[in-house]
């Protein structure tokens, strides 16, 4: 019995890891979205994204890297080398 109870827990657990992988995979897809129809960029391909980004001038492509390194940045691991390189200094 308690076997089958376990088995049960770790579904349900599995379940919910899916259901928050996909949700943080939506919200990526609907921040990226936005960022194209800003920016008018039509087609969904790496080659439409560099094309456009070969258009902007040098004020434009500024503000486009800086929001897509605040939508997509990992805090996480800038933390950690940070918190490194300052320990040994």
């Amino acid at each position: 019995m308690k076997n089958s109870s376990l088995k049960g827990v770790f579904g349900v657990l599995a379940a919910v890891g899916v259901a928050i992988a996909v949700k943080k995979m939506a919200n990526r897809k609907r921040a990226v979205k936005g960022i194209f129809e800003e920016y008018g960029i039509k087609g969904r391909t790496p080659f439409a994204f560099a094309d456009k980004i070969r258009e902007l001038d040098d004020e434009k492509y500024e503000e486009l890297k800086s929001k897509i390194k605040q939508k997509f940045a990992s805090h996480r691991c800038c933390k950690r080398v940070w918190k490194e390189e300052r320990a040994e200094a």
